[in-house]
């Protein structure tokens, strides 16, 4: 297959691409710096090869050689987000075919948006300092000298030096310890990937960690303070990953443990193999919030092992996955749980619609990325607006049975590989050959090149969500005489995943009056729920009817965990209260020294903080 231009990226994708790296890390908490090593083994693809590009941003570089000799580089002009090109020129020229080992010897910087240092007081255990990663889209070009496009899939050893009383994982397996012979005050952990993965999957984390056993190929690690109730909420890991076998083929990945990280995570998840990243904001106390973890296991197929060729392809990694975490939920629950998923995730596609503007290029489920940053691209669109498509293509081919064989094909077909939306296509209509008038008159620029909601809104079968409407469309139409009629009764029979999707309906309408969500807190309690989802809206909700007495919870929610989905808009929400807009700035501003890189950037945009 072509390789295909990645606005993203400066690396030399049509003169050569990556085969494995070899990374040395060792990773320094008093200057909050890695000093690095990676050797590359490079494949040229084409005749008398002097030169390549690879991508950095923010790292110091002080030596590179080829096969062990020295190369001449040159790091190129700064971009605003993608970093500056490091320009390599050979000793040698090299014919198609051949390899090369490049080495770069280099230092990170202490703002490196890949890494998150922690202070002790921002950890669970509070007396040691941690460090993780989040390479997704294009940051590991922050930690790590590479061809940083998901385009490119390699393989990676590595060694990690780290203080002897901490712990190092990566998305890999472990492949053993042993003292630090330069310092007998650290430890070398080792690992290594032997499945081919793109640059953005690479993650290190790095803390006083622990692991509970919860099946026969899978750990939780976590501080201690949080291990037990993290293996407590994952203890259905192993039939999630049977299940997902079962829909999709053999998981191939070895390992399949899950980290709770510190709660500055930005995101509920990340797919890292063998290793998935998980926000504590998880840990509810009920199982409610599973999904999160079968939408993560879902990656290890698509996404991870079949990936978007660039990031305009995302829907092809989130939409997919979305469907595949769906079908889990109908496999271990049932259809009716998976019809009610699917109309929370359109609620969801809606509000992401409306936050960018309906006309707005980004909601376009392949956007074209040039010159754009992926962070400021990221919304649920790809997930919701990808999902809602191939639920619609499986009404059109016949049901889930007969799109789900379809998507376990093209799992095969494309494992190992990275593909654009035209492959993708183009193998759906050889699927399904005899199809192919139907496939035909799906309106396929309406989906893919316009923006806005999708050309056509699934028929999603109501009966979960039926409660939840005529229960909002109450709140909504009482009068201040009506709202004696209200009691705890109205939501003892609701699961928490009506209780979320009640909220969000609120949510849509216009703000509550103050008298109704009073009305509400003394009814049903809500305060006294700690599933983060269900807390998450309800603060929302109250905010919006400008109810001073939850503004305090709203700004502790707001900071004291960083998933951005709960985070931004909190501080939307607060900012848009006129009478709080100032505290919401002072407030962000004082706590974004603990934030991750990504969350505060992103924040500070939305509260115009930066923009002079």
């Amino acid at each position: 297959m072509a390789p295909v231009a990645d606005p993203s990226s400066f690396c030399s994708l049509t003169k050569c691409t990556t085969k494995h790296l070899n990374l040395t890390f060792q990773v320094d908490f008093d200057s909050h710096a890695i000093k690095g090593k990676v050797a590359l083994t490079i494949e040229v693809l084409e005749d008398k090869l002097s030169s390549l590009t690879l991508d950095t941003k923010d790292l110091k570089i002080s030596s590179v050689t080829a096969n062990g000799q020295a190369a001449g580089f040159n790091l190129g002009a700064q971009h605003r987000f993608k970093g500056a090109p490091l320009e390599i020129k050979l000793p040698f020229a090299l014919s198609r075919g051949q390899h090369v080992i490049v080495e770069v010897t280099y230092e990170t910087s202490p703002k490196a948006s890949a890494l998150q240092w922690l202070k002790p007081e921002q950890t669970a255990g509070k007396k040691h300092p941690y460090l993780f990663s989040q390479c997704q889209a294009t940051h590991c070009r922050t930690m790590v000298p590479c061809q940083d496009t998901p385009s490119v899939k390699h393989t990676y050893y590595a060694q990690v030096s780290v203080p002897r009383e901490l712990v190092a994982l990566m998305s890999a397996v472990r492949d053993g310890q042993e003292p630090d012979p330069q310092d007998n005050n650290r430890i070398i952990y080792r690992f290594r990937q032997t499945v081919p993965m793109p640059s953005y999957l690479i993650a290190l984390v790095v803390g006083a960690l622990e692991n509970r056993e919860i099946g026969p190929r899978s750990r939780l690690w976590s501080e201690k303070e949080l291990v037990d109730q993290g293996a407590y909420e994952f203890a259905e890991t192993e039939s999630m990953l049977k299940t997902a076998e079962q829909l999709a083929g053999p998981y191939v990945w070895g390992q399949y443990d899950i980290l709770v990280l510190p709660p500055s995570f930005p995101y509920g998840g990340m797919e890292n193999p063998c290793l998935t990243f998980a926000t504590p904001t998880l840990l509810a106390g009920d199982r409610s919030l599973s999904n999160v973890i079968a939408h993560e296991i879902s990656h290890s197929w698509t996404g991870n092992l079949v990936t978007n060729k660039t990031w305009e392809h995302f829907w092809l990694n989130e939409g997919h996955t979305v469907y595949l975490e769906r079908m889990i939920g109908r496999c271990l629950e049932n259809e009716q749980f998976r019809q009610f998923s699917a109309i929370g995730g359109w609620k969801h596609l809606q509000e992401s619609v409306d936050t960018f503007g309906e006309k707005n290029p980004l909601t376009n489920l392949v956007p074209n990325l040039d010159d754009v940053d992926t962070d400021e691209a990221f919304s649920s669109v790809p997930y919701e607006k990808g999902f809602a498509l191939l639920y619609h293509l499986e009404e059109l081919m016949g049901g889930p049975e007969v799109f789900m064989g379809f998507v376990k094909s093209y799992i095969q077909l494309f494992a190992y590989s990275s593909v654009t939306t035209e492959e993708w296509k183009s193998y759906l209509f050889t699927y399904f050959k005899d199809k192919v008038d139907i496939l035909n008159k799906v309106d396929w620029t309406g989906w893919m090149h316009t923006p806005g909601m999708p050309p056509v809104k699934p028929q999603y079968d109501t009966t979960l969500a039926d409660a939840c409407v005529a229960l909002c469309k109450r709140w909504v139409q009482a009068k201040d005489t009506d709202l004696a009629g209200f009691g705890a009764a109205d939501v003892k029979a609701l699961s928490s995943h009506q209780l979320i999707e009640l909220l969000a309906l609120l949510l849509l309408e216009d703000p509550l009056p103050q008298s109704h969500v009073k009305r509400m807190q003394e009814v049903y309690n809500m305060n006294a729920i700690n599933n983060s989802e269900i807390r998450f809206r309800w603060l929302r909700l109250c905010v919006r009817a400008k109810w001073e007495a939850a503004v305090p919870l709203a700004f502790k929610m707001a900071t004291e965990q960083g998933r951005m989905k709960f985070t931004r808009p909190l501080f939307r929400d607060l900012y848009n209260f006129e009478k709080f807009r100032d505290e919401a700035v002072s407030t962000f501003i004082k706590h974004r020294g603990g934030m991750h890189p990504v969350t505060a950037n992103l924040v500070a945009k939305d509260l115009k903080v930066d923009q002079q």
